[in-house]
């Protein structure tokens, strides 16, 4: 390591956020020719290919990942040390932020990000994965930049900042031969076979409580791994799942469902940004956070995890 050239990072960080060696090229302002220099000598330094040709882009490898948290926090630092972090311009940035978010987000909220952008930042690139239990690693890692959704066990070194308040539906057929009444019962409802998403991050596990409390079991008929095809299913069939109430209304203008009140008490929750303490003044992590709370934020409070 004490070989390392500054220039080396600032280049290893550059390809690393553009996946080209011609763009991260122009954005130091070298020639392409030097960029490839650079990366050899990279190559070199660590026995490693670090970047791969796909048909699209340069990919990083496997310790190409490891390295570029430690390298772009090495790049703070110093960035610091000379006056500041450096500025983040999201007019010209062409930027890869790293999102997690529950599936539901992902049908809610990532288009109106993603809007957002176009006219914002139209370089900027979004990366979305699933809020998993390695998420909170991550995000202190650096490898995510924000998770988004219901991450009520975060540790002390997080800051989290409420978007909006959510709740619970039912989703049933329109057509439903049974579900007819406008305000279903728990008889009519435990009746029904179900149709049922165990995801993390939107607070099922409160669903999972509250029907616990009740002391009766559903039907359970279907398990799906995500919100994407229960709509449709719900549509076509007799069974009824439980959802949050905005993916419900967006559901409700694509299929021929309709949302009731569940005929018990399911808890609301919020809906949060949540990033960690290291990444709490970076330009570009600020940036964002604002952004989404511009377009979803009920409370303007940012406050550390307990």
């Amino acid at each position: 390591m004490a070989k390392l050239d500054l220039d080396w990072l600032v280049l290893f960080n550059a390809l690393y956020e553009t996946g080209s060696v011609s763009q991260a090229a122009e954005r130091l302002g070298i020639g392409q020719g030097s960029a490839s220099t650079i990366l050899n000598k990279l190559r070199a330094q660590f026995k490693d290919a670090l970047f791969t040709r796909t048909s699209t882009s340069m990919e990083p490898t496997p310790f190409a990942r490891e390295l570029a948290p430690e390298f772009r926090q090495m790049l703070e630092f110093l960035a610091q040390a000379r006056g500041g972090p450096m500025p983040f311009s999201p007019g010209t940035s062409d930027r890869c932020f790293r999102i997690c978010i529950s599936d539901y987000s992902e049908i809610v909220l990532l288009p109106r990000l993603l809007n957002a952008l176009c006219r914002a930042a139209p370089h900027v690139q979004i990366e979305t994965q699933k809020i998993a239990p390695d998420s909170p690693r991550q995000l202190q890692s650096g490898e995510l930049d924000l998770a988004i959704g219901f991450m009520p066990d975060l540790d002390a070194g997080f800051y989290q900042q409420t978007l909006f308040g959510q709740s619970f539906v039912c989703l049933a057929a329109r057509d439903h031969p049974r579900i007819k009444a406008p305000r279903l019962t728990k008889a009519a409802y435990f009746a029904e076979r179900h149709v049922v998403v165990p995801t993390t991050g939107t607070g099922h596990v409160m669903v999972r409580r509250a029907l616990a409390q009740e002391g009766v079991a559903r039907t359970v008929a279907l398990r799906l791994p995500s919100f994407l095809g229960l709509a449709r299913i719900v549509a076509q069939t007799e069974l009824l799942g439980i959802v949050p109430r905005s993916l419900a209304e967006t559901f409700v203008q694509q299929e021929p469902v309709r949302m009731l009140n569940l005929p018990f008490n399911v808890p609301d929750y919020s809906v949060k940004q949540h990033w960690h303490a290291r990444f709490h003044t970076d330009p570009s992590n600020i940036w964002l956070r604002r952004l989404i709370a511009q377009l979803f934020l009920e409370a303007d409070d940012e406050q550390p995890s307990a």
